[in-house]
């Protein structure tokens, strides 16, 4: 086992990558900027012929460089957890296999880790296509509204952090975009660094119908998490009450109608209705509660607090 590294630059290999040779190369000479040692970690999300043997040709050439293959595709948060998991340097870094920033200026991001915990790169000045920056305006825009997010470019996958922030920062699904806003929550420091975008990276990119779905779906989850994950009542609370706050209103009209009016309540489906509308609240706001009874029965396994230092 050769000596332990400073960095470990952990790159997970997805749909999207560009020449295998040409990027590590461009990627190495950035990370040699910073003084420090190093080491690459490359894991592959499925199958990548191509580029397993251009990462074997490395490796073959002296390069240090782990390859991790998954046996089929588990997603981007999957690929960086295992390539965490395996990383043996206690500053990690994570790049795209395409290239997003120029990769001569990374040091900044590793050099922000002096008083940080986080630092992530913000592509500036934008060179996309007009549609791209509107996709990026209302994304980011969607997380201003919903969380207060201060953070500009989540979709870049240039970063840097310490070991300890992974270590206490929970990673699954597709939540890796979010993870300066989960560490944020943990009580970590993040900041933000304008890197100038590579030219390669400006070109249009529209998805699919499914792709913007899961996108706003990824939202409503991380508003989830971050707001309502140690209080569930709040969020089923509120919905219930408001079901049964209607339900309530509706039952209250049929029944007025009944007795000053001498409406029948047989025929009336609005009864029905606001009858359902009140047992749906009722049975809302018990998940909710039943949430916060499992939260606090595990309460002496959580800590809602972390200590940057006791002096």
């Amino acid at each position: 086992m050769s000596e332990k590294p400073d960095i470990s630059v952990i790159v997970p290999v997805t749909e999207r990558y560009d020449d295998p040779a040409a990027v590590y190369r461009v990627y190495k000479a950035g990370i040699e900027a910073t003084g420090k040692s190093f080491e690459f970690i490359y894991v592959l999300d499925g199958e990548y012929p191509e580029m397993m043997a251009a990462l074997e040709a490395l490796k073959g050439e002296g390069e240090n460089i782990v390859i991790i293959a998954f046996s089929q595709w588990f997603g981007e948060a999957a690929a960086l957890t295992a390539g965490f998991r395996n990383a043996r340097g206690e500053i990690l870094v994570t790049l795209p296999a395409y290239l997003q920033i120029k990769p001569d200026h990374l040091a900044p991001l590793v050099e922000a880790l002096a008083d940080k915990d986080m630092a992530i790169a913000c592509r500036g000045p934008r060179l996309d296509a007009g549609f791209n920056k509107l996709q990026n305006r209302l994304f980011h825009g969607a997380l201003r509204f919903l969380l207060g997010s201060s953070f500009h470019d989540l979709g870049c996958g240039v970063r840097a952090l310490k070991r300890e922030l992974f270590e206490e920062v929970d990673l699954y699904g597709d939540q890796h975009r979010f993870l300066p806003l989960l560490a944020e929550r943990q009580g970590f420091k993040v900041t933000e660094i304008v890197l100038p975008q590579h030219e390669s990276d400006a070109r249009p990119r529209v998805y699919s119908f499914g792709v913007y779905t899961r996108r706003m779906l990824d939202i409503l989850t991380i508003y989830f998490l971050l707001k309502f994950t140690r209080k569930p009542l709040r969020f089923f609370g509120l919905i219930g009450s408001g079901m049964i706050g209607v339900g309530g209103l509706v039952d209250l009209w049929v029944i007025i109608e009944r007795l000053f009016q001498d409406q029948a309540l047989s025929d009336r489906p609005a009864l029905i209705i606001g009858s359902l509308l009140i047992l749906l609240g009722i049975q809302t706001m018990s998940v909710g509660l039943i949430g916060e009874i499992i939260i606090f029965t595990h309460s002496k396994d959580l800590r809602e607090y972390r200590i940057e230092k006791i002096v």
